[in-house]
Order: C-alpha cells, then structure tokens, then sequence
C-alpha cells in the first residue's frame, strides 16, 4: 500500500544551530576562500553523516579547505576596477571544502570506528579539535539506516557521540536530488555493456520515479524537495536474489553470488520461447531466445538439484528478478506519466550485468521509450541526505558549476569496491603513523585488480538479449563499479557571462569515448611521465625525499591510466581537459607544487632580456604590418610547450632564442587555419573608416617564457595603446610550464622597465602598487592610461572549461568585448568550438600531430588563427 512521504526534509534541532553573532571574515575579504570567524560558535558542528545499513556503512564528511588569506594591494585596486562588490558572501563555515564519499563493511564496523576517531571526525575534524576535547561527549551525528539504531550504543561508548536517528526515505529522496542538481554527469545508461553518461538539467529533474533495490523494492514518485510519495513497491528484490540463491547454491556470500551468474548460461534452466515452438513467435514479436518461463526447464527434465551448474541457477534467478523489477518501474512510471526511472539500492552495487538486465526490461517493455537510468554515488544517497538534514549544512544554494570532482592517488586501487581508512592526506600534521604513509602506498604496489575470468558468454534470452561484451570476451563482475571521487565545494566558481549558450557548451573537443582516442591520450601521458617525474624532483632540489615523492607519483599516475585503460567510465565522463587536470591534481597531492619553477624562471629571464630589442623594433613598422608580426609573434612564442614531446625534443637542440627565432623564420601565411585577415579589418578597419577600439580584452595566457614575454605582453601592449583595458588571465595553479596568475605581476614588473605603455597601464591595473611614480620620459601627465589587470582563471589544468571559472574572471568578463584564447590546452583541446558574445581570437601552434591530423588536417608546427565576431 502506498505511503506518504513528508512534505519537507525534517531540520532537526538536536543539535545547536550555527551561532553568527560577531561573525567576521579573517584576512582579506576578497581571497577566494574565505575564513569566516564564528567567535560564540560551539565546538560540537559536525561534518559527518552515516548510513548504516546492514551490509554496508556509508560514510560522507567534510573538510575545510585550507586558510588562503592574503594581504594583497593588487586585489583591492583589481576589486575596485571590475566593480566587484563585498556582497553575497555567506555566512556559514561549511562552505569551501570537500566531501568525502567512504564504504566499510559493517561486519567491520570497528574500523569504521577507528577511522572516524584517527580523523577527528566526530568532532569538527582536525581543524577544531584535539584528541583531549572534553566536548567531544557531547557531539550529535545525523545518521539513517537501521544500523543508526542497532550500533547507537556502540558509538557512545566508543566514541561519545550521539546517533541522531533520520527517516531512510526522507534522506534517500534528499540525497538523491542533491546529486542530480549538483554533478553534472551524476546519471547514466548501461545497455550492453556500454555506459552512455546523461546530463540532467536541474531545472527540469522533477517529476521522476526512484526506484531503490535492496532486499525488498520501493518505488517513489518524486515530485520536488521533499516532495514525494511511495507509489508502489514489490516484495521480491535483492533478498529475494540472495535467499533463494543461497539455498540453490550454497553461496556463502551476495558478491560470491553474483560472480557465479558471470559464468552462467540461463538456457539451461530457462524456458525459452524456441523451447515451446523450435523457432520465433513473429506474429507476436517474440525471438526464439526470449524465456518463456523463468527456470521452466527444470519442470521438463527429470533431473536433481546437484545436476545443475550453480552458475547457470545464479544467473537465471538475476535476470528474472531484475526483468520484473525493471518491468514493474516502466509500468509505474507509465501509470504517473514519469520521463525517467532512476534505480539505486544494495542489489544494483554497480554490477553490469544486473543493470544490463533492468536496462533491457525496461527497453522492452517501453518499446524504446523510456531508459533505465543509474547513478554514480547511488550508495551513498541515504548518507548524503543526512548530511542534508544537518541545519545550515550550506549545499541547497550551491549550483553545479560550483561542485568539482577529484579522485586522489587511491582511487584506482579501491576503485568502487569497499574499503577501510584511506591513507592520511599529505596535509595533514605530522605524527608517527602519518611518516610512514609513503612506504605504506609504495607496498601497494603497481598491480590493478584483473578481471574476473569468464568462459565465452552464450545467449540468454528475452528477445534475443545476449550477454554484453567488455575487453573482449570477458566483463569483470565489478566492471561497473565506478570510482566515487572527492567532491570539492568551490562557491567561487561561477559560469563564464560571455558563453552564448551555457547548456549546450562542451569544452572537450577530443571525443574520448572513441577508445582509440583515449588509447592514444593515454599512451601520450604514459611516455611523459619519465621526464614529469624529472622536473619535478629538480624542482624540489633532487633530494632523498622528492625522489620517493617522485617514484610514488609516478605509481599513481600511472595506476589512474591503467584504470582508465580497463575501464574508461570509471571517473565518470572525462574528457582530455579532466586527464591533464588529473595529472596535476596528482602531483599536487606528492606535494610537487610547481614542478616546472626553476625552468619558468629561467626562460623568463632570458625573455626578458631580449624584450625591449623586441619592442624597438615592433614600434618600427607600420601599422599593419606591426600587427601581423605580433600575431606571428604570439604563434612563433608558443611553440615553448613542456606538455608537448615535440618540442621537449627541441628543448634539447638549442636554447630558447635560437628557437624562438627558428619558429618566426618558419611564419608563413596562409596558415592552417588563417582569419588574420578578418581579425585586421576589426583592428584596423578599411579605407578611410576607422572601427572604435575595443573597450576591454581578455587575454588568456598559456606558457611561461618567450609565450607570455615575447609574444602575448607585445601583443597586450598594442591593445593598450590602442586604448583597450587588457585583463591577463593566468592560471589559478600551476600546470607544466603554464604562466600563473600570481607570476604574472613580477613578469609585467619586469617587462615594464622597458616600456612605458606598460608601466602606465600596469600602475592604473594596480600591478605596480608600490612602484615609483616618476617617469624618465615624463609621459604620465600627457598621457591618460587604461588599465592592464590579471586575474585569475579557476583552474590548474593546461585547458579552461567556462562553465567553471573564477568570480574575479566572471566580473572581469561582463565589461569585455574581445577575448583571445591562446594556446593548444585552451582553444584547440578545449573551446575550438566554443562561441561567445563578444569577437573572440583562437591563437595556437599545433605541437602534436594527430590533433593537427584529425582538427585541422594539416600537419605538426602548423597554426592556427581562429577569428569568430561576436554571436
């Protein structure tokens, strides 16, 4: 009979609510994560939620991001330029942080213990507490299941915590919407073996129909937060599946059972439609292969219990039960008119056939118009919604575009199987079991779990319905089970304003879902690996240390490729942009910072040595001539590329001027891809008529070196002269041998001794705050000077994904009219088609030869010069 869920997500107020009397933001208030100060706050928050079930406990926590605070003049000139206010910011501590995403089995709930208490988790987390706090007795933690119940005692005496208890139903509905709003690819098909990743939109999720499997089956209609209703349900579900198939079996567990079905051939048991009339049923649309009768075979043969392969009993009782699970939901949703069926619960566990059969019912009975949809952090909805429960938990307002996900160096090793207490994050202060965590990863080893073995699959029914393939001829029981990552909170982040159509922008122009593709970008990562891991151990002095860091990073990287190799949906669906991104959040978490400092350094200096020659002889030619050099300027200059084996290769044959100067003597119209012509007419205009100058430009930099010093500042100063404000926009950390966003004033600095243009410009921008104000050639008074600005973009990956930039990029954006991308990462891996609202200008030198093979079928060093009016 169907029940009513409650109207709202209950707030408990057990616990006491966020006290923001006197609350103030410490350090700068502009930093892009914020401390707020809550002075009369108690001790007792909590940043962990459970589900206890009884198989499983699910755990979700949070943690701060660290203190960023600076103390910068730079931020309050660049604030008062993009007129960005002090307004919007928000009053809870919660915000600018992760969540952390947890399994144990319960039958081990002692290191479940054990890792929230090593963590501090139950009280606050490392941040707020000591192991000593006396208010540790008096901490409230939300958790849901029936083991918040059963174990209620056990977490008093263990911990000193209470288990403030919340409906299941209630928090599998919250967590559930949360992530369909919150991650972007959150929900997925799987037919066939295949998985195809669907984005939701958020403003059209409701209404949809969950339907959650565990031993038996809800089925909830969905109509809003909070708002929803269980419609139906079935008494046959996962329990069903384990209990009979312990008795037909013996199986000692559900996965042992689960396994067995990976081997199983259901026609043995089944009674299939051939079976009846020795060939198909057309006249009613039935294949020979579809079951007539689930285990209807057995009624014709005079055969014992013994005599039939376990492995074809396992696998006929899976697909009769999920066939009826899956047949069961479409009717459901037929009866309320819902567009989509979400499955979750104990019984999916990401297993590919069990989703595949759900898949197919729900296929078959639809006739193709309904899809079975599944989620990626569906173990976890219950934990998450009690997290929800929490007052002030600070996740209802957050926007996707605000929610990053990363998988640290573990997450190929656990992949979506259970596991216990992760290792310490390197962060963290040390103490004797944190020293040793190194040693700790490096035992692990390089080996990935290998597929489960399989012999050949056979057909298996319901409309001639074959067991999916993967890597062959075989499919591991848990190839489906993906990787949950970390989930950073990033309330800075926010949609660039210029993107015509943010619903439809895909950043990602390399498609790797084609497997050939991601073979090859895997391969290319793999082979950059060796001279990675160099830089970044010279970076860090080549001592005993950075050598053990660069060995463990290399193992992790490399562990994260293998994964992706054997299954490339298990981080979800990335594109090119999230595997260099990956790389550099792996070298961050061995604390290999800026593993390209010195070589940057190096090739600045040189740079800059040869600039003012650069601007002598620039500020000789022409009008027009003087701008087609400074684009070939910006072309030749970005050739310097440590991402790039090509021209690591180079490295090795000259210094930088020689092949700077190689690369301009090889600029020769037309290239590749070649607007200049278009893009002069919008500078220069024609004739006798004269275009207004743009009024500001945004100057997206790649490469430190010859890129930034002779190539994209020349080209800055020419906008500047030309009246244009010009926002630099570097990188919020670094990536290779990519120019940052806090580099860059030190570089302009420099680059400013040797003009005046600059240093004008870079004084209104705020970048020589501290500078002198008088000027050899008296200048400053006569003339007035716009402004030249930097900012930061987000991001410390090589590419640039718009739906997540920096608010200080987004305030810098609404007042542009032109945008120039620079560089391989930025405008050929990612935003190659991407449109804007304003005159945007794509600037690369391809450095790789497939991508110039496949993007603009020509060949390595060719150029591109993209030119796109506004749309």
């Amino acid at each position: 009979m169907a029940t009513k869920g409650s109207n709202s997500i209950h707030r408990s107020s057990s616990r006491p609510l966020l006290d923001l009397s006197k609350a103030e933001i410490q350090g700068n208030v502009e930093e892009k994560y914020p401390t707020i100060l809550l002075p009369n706050q108690s001790d007792d928050l909590s940043h962990l939620a459970l589900d206890i079930g009884g198989s499983l406990i699910k755990l979700v926590y949070f943690s701060r991001h660290e203190d960023q605070s600076t103390n910068d003049k730079r931020m309050k000139i660049l604030k008062d330029k993009l007129g960005i206010l002090n307004g919007n910011r928000r009053s809870y501590p919660i915000l600018g942080g992760r969540l952390h995403f947890v399994k144990f089995e319960t039958n081990k709930i002692n290191e479940c213990l054990e890792f929230i208490y090593s963590k501090k988790l139950h009280c606050g987390g490392w941040e707020s507490h000591h192991s000593d706090s006396t208010n540790d007795q008096n901490a409230v933690i939300k958790a849901t299941g029936g083991g918040a119940f059963k174990f209620a005692d056990l977490f008093k005496e263990r911990l000193g915590i209470s288990l403030d208890k919340e409906d299941e139903m209630d928090c599998l509905v919250a967590g559930a919407n949360f992530l369909l709003k919150a991650i972007r690819h959150e929900a997925y098909t799987h037919m066939e073996g295949q998985k195809e990743f669907i984005q939701i939109d958020p403003n059209d999720l409701f209404p949809y129909l969950l339907v959650n499997i565990g031993s038996g089956v809800s089925m909830i209609k969905v109509d809003g937060n909070g708002k929803f209703e269980r419609v139906s349900g079935t008494n046959v579900g996962g329990g069903t599946y384990w209990g009979l198939g312990r008795l037909l079996t013996n199986c000692s567990s559900f996965d042992e059972l689960l396994e067995l079905s990976q081997k199983g051939d259901n026609r043995t048991t089944d009674m299939l439609v051939g079976d009846i009339y020795g060939t198909d049923y057309p006249k009613i649309g039935l294949s020979a292969s579809t079951i007539a009768s689930s285990f209807g075979k057995a009624t014709l043969e005079n055969k014992e219990l013994e005599e039939y392969r376990p492995e074809d009993i396992s696998l006929s009782l899976l697909r009769m039960i999920s066939y009826n699970i899956g047949q069961i939901s479409y009717l459901n949703a037929l009866r309320f008119g819902l567009k989509r069926i979400f499955f979750g619960g104990f019984f999916i566990r990401g297993h590919a056939y069990t989703m595949d059969a759900i898949s197919f019912a729900v296929h078959f009975w639809s006739k193709g118009t309904a899809q079975a949809m599944f989620l990626r952090h569906e173990g976890f909805l219950g934990a998450l919604g009690a997290f929800m429960s929490y007052e002030k938990h600070g996740l209802d307002d957050l926007m996707v575009h605000q929610f990053v996900e990363r998988f640290p160096m573990g997450a190929p090793y656990t992949g979506g199987k259970i596991h216990g207490p992760p290792l310490r994050n390197l962060n963290e202060k040390a103490s004797l079991e944190n020293i040793s965590w190194m040693e700790k990863f490096l035992q692990k080893g390089t080996e990935i779990t290998a597929p489960v073995p399989m012999t050949p699959p056979g057909t298996t029914g319901l409309g001639g319905f074959e067991v999916p393939l993967s890597k062959g001829s075989t499919l591991r029981s848990d190839a489906s089970a993906l990787n949950v990552g970390v989930l950073h909170l990033i309330p800075t982040l926010e949609v660039f304003p210029l993107l015509v159509d943010p619903k439809m922008y895909e950043p990602n122009t390399v498609d790797l879902s084609d497997h050939s593709e991601l073979e090859y970008w895997l391969t290319i990562l793999s082979e950059h690996l060796p001279d990675l891991v160099d830089k970044a151990v010279a970076s860090e002095g080549g001592t005993d240390d950075s050598k053990r860091r660069g060995d463990a990073f290399a193992r992790a990287f490399s562990a994260h490729l293998a994964r992706l190799m054997e299954e490339p949906a298990a981080y979800g669906k990335l594109g090119l942009a999230n595997l260099l991104e990956m790389r550099e959040e792996c070298l961050r978490e061995f604390q290999f910072v800026d593993a390209y400092r010195s070589i940057k350094q190096r090739e600045n200096e040189a740079s800059l040595a040869v600039l003012h020659d650069l601007l002598m002889e620039l500020d000789s030619l022409d009008e027009e001539t003087r701008l087609l050099t400074l684009i070939e300027g910006v072309l030749a200059a970005n050739i310097f590329d440590w991402g790039s084996r090509a021209c690591v290769d180079l490295y090795h044959k000259g210094t930088i001027i020689e092949i700077y100067r190689m690369s301009r003597n090889k600029m020769q119209r037309p290239w590749r891809v070649d607007d200049f012509d278009a893009f002069k007419e919008r500078m220069l205009g024609s004739g006798d008529k004269k275009p207004l100058p743009h009024g500001r430009a945004l100057l997206f930099v790649d490469n430190s070196g010859a890129d930034i010093v002779l190539g994209m500042l020349p080209l800055a100063r020419e906008l500047l002269r030309r009246g244009t404000e010009v926002v630099l926009v570097g990188n919020s950390l670094p990536a290779l041998n990519d120019v940052t966003a806090m580099e860059l004033p030190d570089i302009v600095a420099e680059a400013a001794k040797h003009c005046d243009i600059l240093r004008r410009a870079a004084e209104s921008g705020g970048l020589l705050v501290d500078a002198m104000t008088n000027t050899l050639d008296g200048s400053k008074e006569k003339l007035p000077s716009v402004a030249l600005m930097v900012v930061e973009n987000g991001c410390g990956s090589p590419c640039i994904d718009f739906r997540q930039v920096s608010s200080e990029l987004a305030a810098a954006a609404k007042d542009a009219d032109l945008i120039i991308l620079e560089g391989m990462g930025r405008s050929l891996h990612t935003n190659l088609y991407a449109q804007f609202k304003c005159d945007a200008l794509k600037l690369a030198m391809v450095k790789n030869q497939r991508l110039a093979e496949k993007l603009v079928q020509g060949n390595i060093y060719d150029c591109v010069c993209k030119y796109e009016p506004a749309y």
